[in-house]
């Protein structure tokens, strides 16, 4: 939606999925998995958050593959069917209390830290930083395998009830490091076409998810750093796949491709990274960066800026944010029933 009408509470199109508000909770990582399993604290972390009148949550970055693909061993899984039931209680959990629910699927690629397995992965053999271990350059089977991985975790999603699937190809981990020019310096097609391995996922996701299933992408559509990527040059790699029909949204946000890039923060500043973008797609922009203002998040879909804006570590804060912001604003939205004495 594009109207000058719209405002942070009006509902919001996603392909076929509809959100109730333009609040979205980010993926973030919360560290408390065990062998990849949702607990009790997933349940009712999630939960509290869609409670609080967040129309979209998604829940975090889940891996593909086993432990390779794990940002670190304490993160969600769906690598297997036996992880589906799990992630089904929590879907309910977030559609029960009223927002729409979606799942973060990752490969990890060269900022892997799990310690179960002794090799890790990226499109060159170029490591994140001295911290991190040197990756092994990866082969067409290595790649044909994430291939397939992501398909069949997109599948796992449907099936666990998810309304959308978010592909992480942001801040490093494996499919933005086949994206930025800083960490991909391949000679073969996957280097002179670097959005070639996101295509193929997509298009291998959308042939088994529908043509009606919603899917994001995450991008960093700023690589904060000299030779790295621009909005321009993320323009260039997602037109063809929009006019596919490849992805419903994208989730804009900048930086950590790499550790030296020289990211200036400030409330709202990848806003304009956001805006820059929507001017040349069609499909809604997610925009944000450490917003807390919900003046300042209503006059952002108010000008246009972003279609939605994501909320991250001010729901950490407070997971009543939405609600609260509704009152701030003046806009009358429903509360839930034991709590409709708290909108005197």
């Amino acid at each position: 939606m594009k109207s000058e009408k719209s405002n942070l509470f009006t509902p919001l199109k996603i392909g076929s999925l509809e959100i109730k508000n333009r609040i979205v909770m980010p993926p973030m990582d919360q560290y408390s998995a065990e062998d990849g399993f949702v607990n009790d604290w997933h349940l009712q972390h999630y939960a509290a958050r869609a409670l609080g009148g967040t129309g979209l949550v998604i829940v975090e970055a889940t891996g593909v593959l086993p432990y390779v693909s794990s940002i670190t061993d304490e993160d969600l899984a769906i690598w297997d069917d036996k992880y589906i039931d799990g992630l089904s209680k929590l879907v309910n959990a977030i559609k029960s209390n009223g927002a729409a629910a979606g799942i973060q699927i990752v490969h990890a690629g060269r900022k892997c830290e799990s310690v179960k397995i002794d090799k890790i992965y990226a499109p060159s053999a170029i490591a994140f930083n001295d911290k991190y271990r040197t990756p092994v350059e990866m082969t067409q089977d290595d790649i044909n395998e994430v291939i397939d991985a992501f398909v069949k975790a997109a599948l796992r999603a449907k099936k666990a009830g998810f309304d959308i699937i978010e592909l992480h190809a942001a801040h490093g981990y494996l499919i933005s490091t086949f994206l930025s020019p800083l960490s991909n310096k391949r000679t073969d097609e996957y280097g002179k076409n670097r959005a070639k391995i996101l295509e193929e996922i997509l298009r291998k996701v959308r042939e088994v998810l529908g043509k009606d299933y919603p899917i994001q992408i995450r991008i960093s559509s700023y690589d904060w750093k000299e030779g790295g990527n621009t909005v321009k040059d993320f323009v260039e790699m997602l037109k063809p796949l929009e006019e596919d029909k490849l992805f419903d949204s994208i989730n804009v946000s900048t930086g950590a491709v790499t550790s030296d890039g020289k990211i200036i923060p400030y409330e709202g500043y990848q806003i304009p990274f956001c805006r820059e973008l929507k001017q040349y797609m069609k499909v809604p922009c997610i925009g944000g960066g450490l917003l807390t203002d919900p003046k300042m998040a209503n006059m952002i879909i108010r000008n246009g800026a972003a279609d939605a804006v994501y909320i991250g570590r001010e729901l950490l804060r407070n997971p009543y944010w939405a609600l609260q912001a509704a009152r701030t604003l003046g806009i009358d939205v429903p509360f839930p029933r034991q709590y409709e004495q708290a909108k005197r």
